[in-house]
């Protein structure tokens, strides 16, 4: 075979400071995705993006369909919630979300039948305005956690030339990324010379942490494909140091450019996407089945069998774990999302969200929080932050509630990555102190 250049690995622009390396624990990513088997009811929350909460746009009594829109919103931050069962809608309820907010949210009783709605299919696309609302319209959000809307993130309304896209997954046991580039490479292609096509992007960085040597070659085979005519294309390996995939880092890493304080990556010439959200983009374009479900990784010490399981939207965590064996031993921790940026839940009956990328049950002795001491000013926190800021300042400052030196400690930049309590041998609760920083400045 003759040599092709464009299989080759591209160097990192810029070394990134900071970061801790933990424990890769990736149990599953040779796990293939299996199939949940469809729950008896969904509740599909209206809060699934940054942005206003959708309105429900079906009642008690409806009968929908696979692909149906449940909920749905005209404000400009907001993207579409659809259903991934059909079935009846039993009501409209109240429910709390993880992080705290309060939302709308459908029930549906599923009838088993699995019947797809007549309104899916592959969306016409021929210029930039109709990619972005076929992008609105498939209810396509971040799905590496943060879940901002991609018809936004897709346009930006400044010039931009890069798409970095994210296959990092540098948290700890999840292993959903990984999945889809082994599984789904074809829809990840599709997804980004759609991107190339519709918007100014000039150039595409894959960006992998070099513990996934699979994914490696499959992003290298995507890379090379006859397609990239210009081999603008290209993948990088970066060292697997959490939290690499975040997303000035990766930026930082991929093209040299820092992100300002308070900026987004347009402001330099970027948009980061997940590789998730490529690969759905990429589906969705194709069959026109909008975002309706989810890969999760379920794993942690007190699962009885750790796998990849691809779920309905708005299943219920209690579904899902039982799919997986049920509980090894009772849980003393229940996370949704990773170990280090994860949310602790008060419970297993809350549904699985769209930004949802794992979900994580500790035993009582892994999830034990040690005693923290009086901090011994070894300065460990400030060498592991890799936004430069001192978390120990911060937290000075927090208990002293001096509100003008939290401003200049530069708090706002943290993103909450858990790298400062991560490696403090006092076990500071300086995440906590970071949050609690951020909402009295925000106060």
């Amino acid at each position: 075979m003759a040599h092709n250049p464009k299989k080759e690995l591209i160097r990192q622009k810029r070394r990134v400071r900071g970061g801790v390396r933990v424990p890769h624990y990736k149990n599953t990513a040779d796990c293939a995705t299996v199939e949940l088997p469809v729950p008896g009811q969904v509740t599909i929350a209206m809060q699934q993006h940054i942005g206003r909460p959708c309105i429900p746009c079906v009642k008690k009594g409806d009968r929908v369909l696979v692909g149906d829109r449940v909920g749905d919103c005209t404000d400009g931050m907001c993207v579409p919630v659809h259903t991934g069962v059909s079935g009846q809608v039993t009501g409209i309820t109240e429910l709390l979300l993880p992080n705290g907010q309060s939302c709308q949210a459908v029930q549906i009783e599923a009838d088993g039948q699995q019947t797809v709605s007549d309104a899916v299919c592959p969306p016409v696309v021929e210029n930039r305005e109709m990619f972005l609302q076929a992008v609105k319209d498939a209810g396509l959000v971040g799905l590496g956690g943060a879940g901002f809307p991609a018809y936004i993130k897709l346009n930006p309304g400044k010039p931009v030339d890069t798409l970095v896209v994210n296959a990092a997954e540098c948290e700890p046991y999840i292993t959903c990324d990984n999945r889809e580039i082994l599984e789904n490479a074809q829809d990840i292609m599709r997804g980004v010379y759609a991107i190339r096509r519709y918007t100014d992007v000039q150039q595409v960085i894959f960006v992998v942490e070099s513990n996934k040597p699979a994914a490696i070659r499959t992003l290298c085979d995507i890379a090379a494909d006859s397609a990239d005519t210009d081999n603008s294309v290209r993948v990088m390996r970066v060292a697997s140091r959490y939290p690499r995939g975040a997303e000035k880092l990766t930026i930082y890493a991929a093209t040299g450019r820092k992100v300002p304080p308070g900026g987004l990556p347009a402001d330099v010439g970027c948009i980061v996407m997940n590789v998730t959200s490529v690969g759905t983009l990429g589906r969705y374009l194709q069959t026109g089945m909008p975002l309706v479900a989810k890969r999760l990784t379920v794993d942690g010490s007190a699962v009885q069998c750790p796998m990849n399981v691809r779920v309905p939207i708005g299943t219920a965590i209690k579904d899902v774990i039982a799919f997986a064996g049920g509980y090894a031993q009772e849980p003393g921790k229940l996370l949704m999302g990773g170990p280090m940026m994860g949310i602790a839940l008060p419970d297993d009956t809350l549904p699985v969200l769209k930004q949802n990328n794992a979900i994580l049950a500790l035993n009582k002795q892994d999830a034990e929080s040690p005693a923290f001491s009086a901090c011994i000013r070894c300065g460990r926190c400030i060498k592991a932050c890799p936004m430069g800021l001192q978390p120990v300042t911060v937290e000075t400052d927090l208990r002293a509630e001096n509100i003008g030196r939290l401003q200049k400690d530069g708090v706002q930049s943290c993103m909450e990555c858990g790298c400062c309590a991560y490696v403090c041998p006092a076990r500071r609760p300086l995440v906590q102190s970071m949050r609690l920083a951020k909402q009295a400045l925000r106060r």
